[in-house]
């Protein structure tokens, strides 16, 4: 998947912090998931405007001694096959 597509959530999702599961989770018509530390600060960059190259880059500038690419355009790959998000 090309680095430079603009994901956003589909229609019909919603991601937002959820207290009582004390993480971010991901509403959707059928159900709810909760999504861990890594997808959540992922997920928290996913406005429809940023690349995922601009993800990327704000989270390698957050954590600068981790391998941030491979785990983002993982989170994406998953997240593109279970229909989570659309791409520009």
């Amino acid at each position: 998947m090309s680095r430079e597509r603009i994901p956003r959530w589909r229609p019909g999702y919603r991601f937002q912090w959820e207290p009582a599961q004390e993480a971010f989770v991901l509403l959707y018509p059928e159900g709810m998931v909760r999504l861990n530390d890594g997808a959540g600060m992922v997920g928290e960059l996913i406005d429809g405007q940023r690349s995922i190259a601009q993800i990327i880059t704000t989270l390698s500038d957050e954590f600068p001694d981790e391998d941030i690419g491979g785990d983002v355009d993982d989170f994406m790959q998953v997240a593109h096959e279970k229909h989570w998000l659309q791409f520009a």
